[in-house]
């Protein structure tokens, strides 16, 4: 077991009509103008906009607001936000949302309470010192940033899709109430909970340093994840299902499960993050279409880990003498699973059919993210990470 510093600030309020708590987080946290940052218009439709502003008003807190945010938010809206909170004065964000507005309000906190270009920091040639404070209202379970230090952000100017952490940008607090969620359609609650699997699954496949605890806690989280995405494609309503996959997905990536590691392998979510600055596709949709190249491309250098995946996470039965029969028959429940909740295992599930251009392109763009080479069981760089597309086609 490796040191670790396990640092969790947010505080959480979870549960039905914790939305009326509202006021009185703000007036904790000393907000006296508020910037309200949102998406595109579901907030708005399902009436949790109107009600965050008379929970303002009746509360005498003043506010402005900024809306329009879409998966893989933009930096021309985060550099639209600093200026509008600037102009307006205002002194903390409230992220009304999913991850990508929370992301989004993150960055535009960096950009606030720091000088320069905030991109600065996406670009990892400097850190920030500060971010103005955030606080989450949560209506989707996918990200697990309205308790993690980490935010991504795609530039338009070459599609540049990074991500940057700081425990600076943590948020102050999180309303989760799960009934925020029964509107969502299939598809985009079946990405939150592939998500959700992929924040626990990077950390997971450490290559050493693990700790028995921490895996237990992973493999309950997964396997709690797996079991009520079963439910909810039959039972969208279940809103303990909901609350489960809530809860898994705030844990998922404050970085419960990844004490005691070497800090995971990650090379996954860099690898999208390339993908979905090129095509724009949904996060959890383009990990579900390249992690099976990528685990097939890995297992063999670090095939404990991938056999206990098998027979703790995914019910393959031990063969201690067929270990890598083990680990692949892990794989391939894995996708089966993906697929049953109606996720893409290629990109030919994801209808794009990438040309060999477009391959190297993502490949040298990855290279050009991670500084050369990432990964925990075996480095994988612009060479590895082409074989890895071309694998997923």
């Amino acid at each position: 077991m490796r040191n670790f510093v396990y640092y969790t600030p947010t505080k959480v309020v979870f549960g039905k009509d914790t939305v009326s708590q509202l006021a009185a987080l703000l007036r904790e946290q000393d907000a006296k103008k508020v910037l309200i940052h949102y998406g595109q218009g579901s907030v708005v439709r399902s009436g949790l906009l109107d009600r965050v502003k008379a929970l303002l008003q009746e509360a005498g807190i003043p506010f402005c607001e900024l809306g329009g945010v879409v998966p893989n938010p933009r930096l021309s809206l985060v550099r639209e936000g600093i200026g509008l909170v600037r102009k307006e004065g205002a002194d903390f964000l409230l992220a009304v949302g999913g991850g990508s507005v929370i992301d989004s309000a993150k960055a535009i906190g960096y950009g606030c309470a720091n000088d320069g270009d905030v991109w600065d920091f996406y670009a990892h040639t400097r850190q920030a010192a500060a971010c103005l404070p955030v606080g989450v209202i949560l209506t989707l379970s996918a990200t697990g940033s309205e308790m993690s230090d980490s935010s991504v952000i795609t530039k338009e100017e070459g599609w540049l899709k990074r991500g940057y952490n700081n425990n600076v940008c943590r948020p102050r607090f999180a309303i989760m109430d799960p009934q925020y969620t029964e509107t969502l359609p299939p598809w985009q609650t079946a990405c939150g909970c592939a998500d959700i699997m992929m924040h626990t699954m990077e950390r997971y496949f450490a290559k050493d340093g693990a700790m028995e605890l921490t895996d237990r806690l992973a493999e309950g989280l997964l396997r709690t994840v797996m079991h009520n995405a079963r439910l909810l494609l039959r039972d969208p309503g279940n809103y303990g299902a909901r609350a489960e996959i809530m809860w898994a997905g705030s844990l998922s990536h404050n970085g419960l499960t990844g004490c005691g590691s070497d800090g995971g392998d990650w090379v996954c979510h860099r690898m999208e993050h390339e993908m979905g600055g090129l095509w724009d596709i949904a996060h959890g949709a383009g990990l579900c279409a390249i992690w099976g190249s990528w685990a097939r491309y890995t297992y063999q250098h670090n095939l404990p880990r991938f056999y206990q995946f098998a027979t703790n996470v995914m019910d393959v039965p031990p063969d201690p003498s067929a270990q890598e029969a083990v680990a692949r028959a892990g794989i391939e429940a894995t996708e089966a699973f993906f697929k049953e909740i109606g996720m893409p295992t290629s990109f030919a599930d994801l209808k794009i059919h990438p040309t060999e251009a477009e391959i190297r392109t993502l490949a040298q763009k990855y290279a050009a993210a991670v500084g050369g080479n990432a990964g925990s069981a075996v480095k994988i760089g612009a060479a590895e990470a082409a074989e890895i597309y071309k694998m997923a086609l």
